[in-house]
């Protein structure tokens, strides 16, 4: 399952080496989808590396990032009415999936190691649909 907004979209997982683009599914949010399925919702898992062709880009940011690699993060998972997809640039900084402009690409370079106990298994949950 992919953030809340996404629930009624058809989705799949994500696997090392798909190619994701940034789309939008008309349920006012973002998410990645496969350039040649775009009506079908890539889900990501917490702690997936993802490497795009550019910076990544924005929407209401100056300009692009200094960044082309992101990690895949789940935040505010506590607040069940927000969006919770995120990604963790190389600096630190956090973007929501959803501000992410449409039409940039990434490669999914690593997913996340199988946790090793039942605190890495709960962070890699992602966070349940409430509603």
């Amino acid at each position: 399952m992919c953030d809340y907004s996404l629930m009624h979209v058809k989705s799949r997982p994500a696997s090392v080496g798909d190619r994701l683009r940034t789309s939008n599914f008309g349920t006012g949010t973002r998410g990645f989808a496969a350039p040649g399925d775009p009506t079908t919702a890539v889900c990501v898992l917490p702690g997936t590396e993802l490497a795009f062709d550019s910076e990544i880009r924005a929407y209401g940011a100056c300009g692009p990032t200094r960044h082309k690699t992101a990690i895949f993060r789940q935040i505010n998972r506590a607040q069940p009415h927000m969006h919770h997809d995120a990604l963790e640039l190389p600096d630190g900084q956090t973007l929501l999936l959803t501000f992410l402009c449409e039409g940039q690409e990434a490669t999914v370079l690593q997913l996340p190691a199988k946790p090793a106990n039942e605190a890495e298994a709960r962070e890699q949950e992602r966070v349940a649909v409430s509603g």
